[in-house]
């Protein structure tokens, strides 16, 4: 694609960065057969061979943003199938991040819209105002019917739909502190804690630094990590984004050097995408980059992980038919794609793997409280696609996917590392029934 940039405006670092990356793109639309807002809503300008073109004029002519281009940005998923897809290397993450960036900057979006963000960025990545939040939502969930005929007030009324009937207890394990390995140490690895995920699931944690453990690796919860930033990294609070990024490096960076890591953990695929993009968003901060590019090296989704170790054979094989759904952030994110089904298979899973795996379910982030119409359309279709395949179980390797999907779907849904964990001898899940069983222990 032909750019017209000034060199003042390409003194701007971020500038330069998405000319590059618009520079790469050559029309070719092959981006618009797996995007899902396209397929879902048949709009060239919520495709990102569209969503380019506005960015592309945006920038170029150094404007603000105006209510057009924010409507079309806003319905983009940042699901990545577009990347995955395309045959160019158009790296459209970091454009459509500049380009949210850039409209939380230049566009003052309606009241209601605004204070909506605000909670969302204050309540969501600290665990304790969240478990709040959700106490409150209690109350809130008799005007859901309410909230959902008002436009303006409809990611209210989503926000409500979301929230669990039962809150778990908060976990010991979220707390700073090194759970040995067991027998022979193979490892030694440092586990994001999370902020949604440490208080929707923190079983998942949980059975993580169990199995890890049992499999001889040591297990570090470093002092004073937090959010990885993504959930407002992707509303365009690029500076809230890089102060959780920086706190977070400086936690893992102590543990380095306090003993050394092989690896960080990380068992939510949306946070992991993000952190092996520190390196990236801190690239410019001569007190970071360094120490960032170490950590997003390091940084491994669990299974990941896991497929580097020599596993022992699995205790019990349980023959359970389990439908696999890749989250877009663990696929067209990190590009791990064989390592969670290959670790199943060996487990003694039958994994089937739904159709139209690389369509995202809509989840996203925050996508299903502020876009719900379009994401409650994505669910179904994923719903639907799960439920073709006969299986008894979903897995799955994200949180925000595990919620959106079991808001629907008549099967139990849950994090790959618990059917592992099972599998390896520890408990058998919550919501996995016995007459599910092909093979007993």
């Amino acid at each position: 694609m032909q750019t017209n940039f000034s060199l003042a405006q390409l003194a701007d670092p971020h500038v330069a960065e998405s000319e590059k990356i618009l520079r790469k793109c050559v029309h070719c639309g092959f981006c618009t057969a797996t995007c899902p807002t396209y397929v879902t809503l048949g709009n060239e300008l919520d495709s990102p061979r569209g969503r380019i073109y506005l960015i592309k004029d945006m920038l170029e002519n150094g404007r603000p943003a105006d209510k057009d281009i924010v409507t079309h940005i806003d319905r983009c998923l940042s699901c990545l199938a577009c990347m995955t897809t395309c045959p160019s290397g158009v790296n459209y993450m970091h454009l459509v991040d500049h380009a949210r960036a850039h409209i939380q900057e230049t566009y003052k979006r309606p009241l209601l819209d605004r204070l909506t963000r605000a909670m969302l960025a204050f309540v969501l990545p600290h665990p304790a105002r969240f478990r709040a939040a959700l106490k409150l939502a209690k109350l809130g969930k008799p005007l859901i019917g309410v909230f959902e005929k008002v436009p303006a007030l409809k990611p209210l009324g989503a926000m409500l739909k979301l929230a669990p009937a039962s809150i778990p207890t908060a976990s010991p394990s979220a707390s700073p502190g090194t759970h040995a390995g067991q027998g022979t140490q193979k490892g030694r690895v440092a586990i994001l804690t999370g902020c949604a995920q440490s208080v929707l699931d923190p079983a998942i944690n949980e059975t993580t630094i169990s199995l890890l453990t049992r499999l001889g690796v040591e297990v570090v919860v470093p002092q004073g990590e937090g959010c990885c930033g993504a959930l407002v990294h992707h509303m365009g609070r690029e500076q809230a984004a890089l102060a959780s990024a920086r706190q977070n490096v400086d936690a893992w960076t102590r543990t380095i050097e306090q003993g050394g890591l092989d690896a960080i953990v990380i068992t939510a695929s949306g946070c992991g995408t993000t952190i092996k993009d520190y390196g990236f968003m801190l690239r410019h901060d001569p007190a970071y980059a360094d120490k960032a590019a170490r950590v997003s090296a390091l940084a491994k989704d669990v299974t990941e992980y896991l497929a580097g170790l020599d596993l022992p054979e699995p205790v019990r094989k349980p023959g359970t038919v389990v439908a696999y759904h890749s989250a877009c952030s663990m696929q067209h994110g990190q590009k791990i794609t064989r390592q969670p089904k290959e670790l199943l298979a060996k487990a003694g899973f039958i994994v089937r793997e739904p159709r139209e795996g690389h369509l995202c379910c809509g989840s996203a982030g925050t996508y299903n409280i502020l876009q719900p119409e379009i994401s409650a359309k994505l669910r179904d279709r994923k719903v639907k696609n799960i439920e073709a395949t006969g299986a008894s179980i979903v897995a799955t390797g994200n949180i925000g996917c595990i919620t959106q999907i079991a808001s629907a779907a008549k099967l139990p849904v849950m994090h790959t590392i618990k059917l592992l964990d099972w599998a390896y001898g520890g408990p058998k899940p919550e919501g996995v029934l016995d007459e599910s069983l092909i093979a007993a222990e």
